[in-house]
């Protein structure tokens, strides 16, 4: 047993070193405009938005940046865009063709809105349309719930906004942004059979809820939205850790699957509450705490919480005959 999936998680750290040293100079190029624009638009789809998420709430844990998010349809409708303002438009997709994103780009472009385009496709039409593009080097994906293009995309997006913003820290973070490829291949080494154990034991399960705090909601997004539903054909809901005593607490039965991300954010301290009521009405609880996987800055919790969940959903397809990397509709979905 070998899908594709598997070949591409094992590439995500080269991929993440070609990257840096590929793009590095061009995103010294996006920051200092970044540091110079009045508003930041980050704008993806699918597993694309989550990685918009996931540096937007770094973000405002730390600095002072006016920055939204915005799925590709919803920015091209946007009735606030004026001519000619002094804003930075960044535009994520894997392909560089997804629809509703190239449409908001060419939206953007009409406005002379400087625009940015992240993709892994070095002939897209977004890479052309776009006034200046990053390439994330991680050759071409097939798994659809997306792994190497995951984590240089998001890499890409932490390098430019952090350098680009006015965090004290910035420099630490960004230094060890850059060892974040050595510790996800000590990652991919240590997190399968742990991980294969779980899958093992809730493979029989149709719905799982994801929560996560700060960044960590991004990464809860993606989760559910691109793999446990696309990869692992599972019912799945995204949610803040926050959220969980709104909805979430009359569903949270014995037995019900949940799923925290748990950084020791100073807003974890509700996540851990959570957890806490989850575990005595004794829900079906699998907690992923930072501190046992890894010694890095709380902020970039999600580029090591990814290798787990990559492996767990790994196996959960495999367990239930799925092929991770495989889809039924998308791609034939047209709007």
């Amino acid at each position: 047993m070998n899908y594709k999936m598997y070949d591409e998680m094992m590439e995500q750290p080269e991929a993440l070193r070609k990257t840096f040293d590929s793009e590095s100079s061009k995103m010294d190029i996006i920051s200092k405009k970044v540091y110079k624009a009045d508003k930041i638009y980050l704008i993806g789809c699918g597993s694309s938005i989550s990685t918009c998420y996931t540096i937007r709430d770094a973000i405002r844990m730390c600095c002072d940046m006016n920055i939204e998010v915005f799925t590709g349809y919803e920015f091209y409708y946007n009735k606030k865009l004026t001519k000619n303002e002094n804003s930075l438009a960044i535009f994520t997709s894997q392909s560089g063709e997804t629809a509703d994103t190239l449409t908001a780009l060419k939206r953007a472009n009409d406005y002379n809105i400087v625009t940015v385009s992240i993709s892994n496709e070095d002939k897209s039409s977004m890479t052309k349309e776009s006034m200046i593009s990053i390439v994330t080097q991680s050759d071409t994906e097939t798994a659809i719930l997306g792994t190497k293009t995951y984590v240089t995309q998001l890499a890409c997006l932490y390098q430019i906004l952090f350098a680009g913003s006015d965090y004290e820290y910035k420099e630490s973070l960004i230094s060890q942004l850059h060892e974040i490829p050595d510790i996800i291949e000590q990652l991919l080494k240590s997190c399968e059979k742990p991980n294969k154990q779980l899958a093992e034991e809730f493979k029989d399960e149709e719905i799982f809820y994801c929560l996560g705090s700060g960044p960590n909601f991004g990464l809860s997004y993606k989760l559910a939205m691109t793999m446990l539903m696309e990869g692992a054909i599972k019912h799945a809901c995204p949610l803040y850790s926050a959220e969980f005593r709104h909805g979430l607490i009359e569903r949270a039965e014995k037995d019900v699957p949940i799923i925290f991300l748990n950084s020791g954010f100073e807003s974890d301290k509700i996540t851990q509450k959570a957890i806490e009521f989850s575990e005595n009405l004794q829900l079906k609880v699998i907690v992923y705490n930072l501190e046992d996987l890894a010694c890095v800055d709380k902020l970039l919790s999600p580029f090591i919480f990814i290798v787990p969940l990559e492996w767990f959903i790994y196996y959960l397809a495999h367990f239930n005959n799925e092929d991770p990397g495989a889809t039924r509709h998308i791609g034939k979905v047209r709007y």
